[in-house]
């Protein structure tokens, strides 16, 4: 199911500074180094927030690049309302929502069993570095828990704004917030006390 479009509506948050609002000026006019400029400059930010929110490198790249696809057929909506970087993050939610529904749906009937062993027998042989544990503890959290942590407490988002670029209350991204963190403080504790042993 897709969900509604956030990157059509004006995002809380700074205005665009004048330097994002001459850099679309001139990828309107058609300067294809413009062009590349704009995507030179945010593309490590969005495939990072993407990154972070899927936890897979293959599709943080396509829905990149999916994402810039999408804002260069819509920049003439770019009104300045928010800066650039912020437009270009409520598109990449939009797209990585709309693309993970997808590829949840296909993974449910694809192999359920193969990911249920998989979770319920992880190799006690390695233990892995805190860095690669969180990693793993934030992949694991339920989308839409994941969204709201990766955008508060990694990309420094307000209740606000995740309410208005993920089309949910405030209330229901502060609880969300606070599951996430419940979540992953279970998933390191292990990690933790053996530290501490």
């Amino acid at each position: 199911m897709s969900h509604p479009s956030t990157d059509d509506r004006a995002v809380t948050g700074p205005s665009a500074p004048e330097a994002d609002l001459a850099l679309v000026g001139r990828v309107r006019a058609g300067e294809q180094a413009a062009e590349r400029e704009l995507f030179h400059q945010y593309a490590p930010g969005i495939y990072r927030l993407i990154y972070r929110l899927t936890g897979r490198a293959d599709s943080a790249q396509d829905w990149t690049q999916d994402t810039f696809i999408r804002a260069f057929s819509r920049l003439h909506q770019f009104r300045g309302e928010a800066s650039l970087a912020t437009w270009l993050r409520t598109i990449a939610v939009s797209v990585t929502r709309n693309r993970m529904d997808t590829v949840l749906r296909r993974e449910q009937y694809a192999a359920p069993m193969e990911e249920a062993e998989s979770v319920a027998s992880p190799d006690a042989s390695s233990d892995p570095d805190l860095r690669e544990r969180l990693d793993a503890a934030i992949a694991a959290l339920p989308a839409g828990t994941r969204a709201v942590y990766v955008l508060h407490d990694l990309e420094g988002y307000t209740h606000e704004e995740i309410s208005a670029q993920l089309g949910i209350v405030e209330g229901t991204s502060k609880s969300q917030l606070s599951k996430a963190r419940a979540r992953l403080r279970a998933a390191l504790a292990p990690f933790r006390n053996s530290e501490c042993a």
